[in-house]
C-alpha cells in the first residue's frame, strides 16, 4: 500500500493529501495520481454541467428554431433528441487520424464540435418538452435531471414522483410542494429532509409524521404544531389560526418555522441508515467519502449528485448512478457503466472508456464523441483489438510528452479530467454558482467563461404584489398575466395546471419566478464542503443556559452534565446558525 502523500495543487496552488486508500483505487483503475486537489476537480467538472436552463438554438439539419441545453455560441451543433438516438446518421462519417503532432485533448474538442449532440438529453418523453436532462417523463413541464415522473413542473431531482411542483431532490412522492430531499412524501410542503410524511407543512427532518406543521425531528407523530402535540380537534383549529391559505398568512409561518427550526439540533451528516460516511445528504449507503446527494451507495469518494440507486467504486464523479461502477473523474456518466474514465455525458451500458463524449451502449472507446454500439474505436475510426490497445498506449505516452495546456498555462497529461475552456457553457450558465457562487471577474480570472444575460423584454400586466392572498380569489384568467417577480422583476406566468393544482391544495400563488423559486430551495441545502468541528451538546440543562447554545436537552446523554468531547467532519460550516450535534447526542434528543 502506497503512503498518504501531500502534494501541490496545480490550479489553486495549495497543499492536499492524497490518502493511502486513494492510491489503492488509482492503481485498480490503471490511473496517475491527481495533479489538481479534490476542490478545484470538482469545481472543473461543475462546468460542464448545464442543468436548468434551455436556449433557442437550430437543428443542425435544416437550421429550425430547436429548444436546446447549449446556447448558440456553445460551438455545438444541434440534433433533435429522438433523431440523435436514431440509426439515420453515423457519427463515425466525422472520425479523424490521430496526428502525434498536437496535443490528444485539442484533437478530442475538435472532434467534439463537428459530431451533433442530443438537444435536451431526454429519453422517452410525453408531452414534456420543456424539460431537459430527464427520462420517462410525462406531462412534465420545466422538469430537469429528473426521471419516471407524471404530472410534475418546476424542478430538479424529481424521481418517481406524481403531481409534484417546485421541488428538489425528491423521490416517490406525490401531491407535495416547494420542498427540498423528500422521500416517499404525500402533500408535504415547504418541508426539508422528510420521510414518509402525509399533509405536513412547513416541517423539517421528520420521519413518518402526518397532519403536522412548523416541527423539527419529530418521529411517528400526528396533530403537532412547532413541536407541540393537539388533538385532532385542537389541531384543525391552530390550522385555521395560521392561515396558510393566505400569502400573508403563510409567509409568517414560513418564517416563524425556520427559525423554530433553528432552535432545535442537527445531526452532524443529513441522511439515515449509513455505515463508514462523510459528506451531506447521503442515505442507505456504506464506505462514502466527502460526498454529497448520495443514495444506496458503496465505496464512493468525493461523488456528487447519485441520487438513483446505486453506484460503487466510484471517485470524483458528478452526476452518476444506476448500476454505475468503477468510474472516476466522470460527469453524467453510468446507468450501467462500468470502467469510465475522464469522459462527460456517456450513458447507457458503457465499458472501458475513456476521454469521450456522448457515447452510450458501447465499449473500449478512446476519445470518441457520440458513438454508440461501437467497440475498439479512437476518435470515431474504427480499429482491431490489437490496434486499438497498441494506439490508446501511444496517445497515453504522447499526452505525458505533449499534454494539453490551456491559455493559463494548467498541464493537462493523462490522468486529467477535460480543460474547463473547452466547456460549451459558460460559468454562469452552469449548476457551478449553485455550489460556487462567483462574481463575473473572479470567474473569469479563474480560466472560467462568463455570458452576460440578455432578458427577453415582456409587458408586465400585473405585479406580484396584487396577486391575491388567496386561491379561491383567482380569476379564470390569471394565466394569460405577465406578473413580475417581486425579487429580480423579471417577468413571469402561471400555467393552468399549476394554478389548478395551487387552488386544490390551498396553496397561495408565488410571488417570485421560477428561477428565484429555485435558488430559495437550494438555499435550503448545507453546502458540499467539510469542516472540523466538535459536538455542541453542552451537556446538563444548566450548562446550555450558561453557553452559547438555545436548546435545553431533554435527555440524560452517555458525557452525563459534561459537554460532549465527539469530534466529527460536517457539513456545516462554524459561522452558520444550526445547532449542530454528534450522532449520539442527536438520537437521544429524537421523539
Amino acid at each position: 500500500m502506497t503512503e498518504t502523500e501531500n502534494k501541490t495543487c496545480q490550479n489553486c496552488h495549495k497543499e492536499f493529501t492524497i490518502e493511502a486508500e486513494d492510491f489503492d483505487f488509482y492503481k485498480k483503475i490503471d490511473v496517475p495520481a491527481p495533479t489538481w486537489c479534490s476542490e478545484c476537480r470538482f469545481k472543473r467538472r461543475l462546468v460542464f454541467r448545464n442543468e436548468r436552463k434551455l436556449f433557442w438554438n437550430t437543428d443542425a439539419r435544416n437550421n429550425k428554431k430547436l429548444l436546446s441545453l447549449y446556447p448558440p455560441d456553445s460551438r455545438k451543433k444541434i440534433y433533435p433528441d429522438s433523431f440523435w438516438w436514431s440509426d439515420e446518421w453515423d457519427p463515425m462519417n466525422y472520425g479523424k487520424e490521430y496526428d502525434p503532432t498536437h496535443p490528444f485533448l485539442e484533437q478530442v474538442e475538435e472532434l467534439s464540435r463537428f459530431v451533433p449532440v442530443y438537444a435536451r438529453d431526454v429519453l422517452t418523453e410525453v408531452n414534456s418538452q420543456y424539460s431537459a436532462n430527464a427520462s420517462e417523463l410525462k406531462n412534465c413541464y420545466l422538469l430537469f435531471n429528473s426521471n419516471i415522473s407524471e404530472d410534475c413542473a418546476y424542478g430538479n431531482g424529481v424521481d418517481r414522483s406524481r403531481n409534484c411542483f417546485d421541488n428538489s431532490h425528491i423521490a416517490k412522492c406525490e401531491r407535495c410542494y416547494d420542498s427540498f430531499w423528500l422521500v416517499g412524501c404525500y402533500q408535504t410542503d415547504f418541508s426539508v429532509d422528510c420521510e414518509d410524511c402525509n399533509n405536513v407543512w412547513l416541517s423539517k427532518n421528520c420521519r413518518g409524521c402526518s397532519n403536522c406543521v412548523g416541527c423539527v425531528n419529530l418521529r411517528m407523530k400526528k396533530y403537532c404544531v412547532f413541536n407541540k402535540q393537539y388533538t385532532k380537534e385542537e389541531y384543525e383549529k391552530q390550522l385555521v389560526g395560521l392561515k396558510l391559505d393566505t400569502y400573508n398568512g403563510l409567509i409568517e409561518a414560513r418564517a416563524q418555522a425556520k427559525k423554530f427550526w433553528n432552535t432545535f439540533p442537527n445531526k452532524y451528516l443529513n441522511g439515515t441508515h449509513n455505515e463508514n460516511v462523510s459528506g451531506a445528504y447521503i442515505s442507505y449507503s456504506k464506505n462514502v467519502r466527502g460526498s454529497y446527494l448520495i443514495r444506496e451507495s458503496e465505496n464512493l469518494k468525493y461523488v456528487q449528485y447519485s441520487q438513483v440507486p446505486f453506484s460503487k467504486d466510484v471517485y470524483d464523479t458528478t452526476l452518476t448512478g444506476n448500476k454505475a461502477e468503477l468510474m472516476y473523474e466522470n460527469v453524467v456518466c453510468g446507468w450501467g457503466g462500468y470502467n469510465v474514465k475522464f469522459s462527460y455525458e456517456c450513458w447507457p451500458d458503457i465499458r472501458n472508456i475513456e476521454y469521450s463524449m456522448f457515447c452510450g451502449s458501447s465499449s473500449d472507446l478512446f476519445g470518441c464523441v457520440g458513438l454508440h454500439k461501437k467497440q475498439y474505436c479512437i476518435l470515431n475510426r474504427q480499429y482491431t483489438k490489437e490496434d486499438y490497445e497498441k494506439l490508446k498506449k501511444r496517445i497515453i505516452e504522447d499526452m505525458e510528452k505533449a499534454p494539453y495546456i490551456d491559455k493559463q498555462g494548467r498541464r493537462y497529461g493523462y490522468g486529467e479530467f477535460f480543460p474547463m475552456e473547452i466547456s460549451p457553457f459558460a460559468y454562469n450558465q452552469t449548476i457551478a454558482p449553485e455550489h460556487r457562487p462567483l462574481t463575473k471577474g473572479m470567474a473569469l480570472a479563474q480560466g472560467f467563461r462568463w455570458q452576460d444575460p440578455d432578458p427577453r423584454e415582456y409587458k408586465i400586466t400585473m405585479k406580484a404584489s396584487d396577486l391575491p392572498q388567496s386561491t379561491k380569489e383567482v380569476l379564470q384568467t390569471i394565466f394569460e398575466e405577465i406578473i413580475q417577480c417581486e425579487r429580480c422583476k423579471r417577468a413571469y406566468r402561471l400555467m393552468p395546471q399549476e394554478i389548478e393544482f395551487l387552488q386544490k391544495e390551498r396553496i397561495p400563488l408565488p410571488h417570485l419566478c421560477v428561477d428565484c423559486r429555485h435558488t430559495d430551495r437550494i438555499s435550503s441545502r448545507i453546502p458540499n464542503a467539510l469542516y472540523r468541528r466538535t459536538c455542541q451538546c453542552a451537556g446538563s440543562h444548566e450548562a446550555n443556559s450558561k453557553g452559547q447554545m438555545v436548546y435545553q436537552n431533554t435527555a440524560t446523554h452517555t458525557h452525563g452534565d459534561q459537554p460532549c468531547p465527539n469530534e466529527f467532519e460536517t457539513s456545516y460550516a462554524p459561522d452558520r446558525p444550526e445547532i449542530v450535534y454528534c450522532e449520539q447526542c442527536y438520537q437521544s434528543e429524537i421523539v
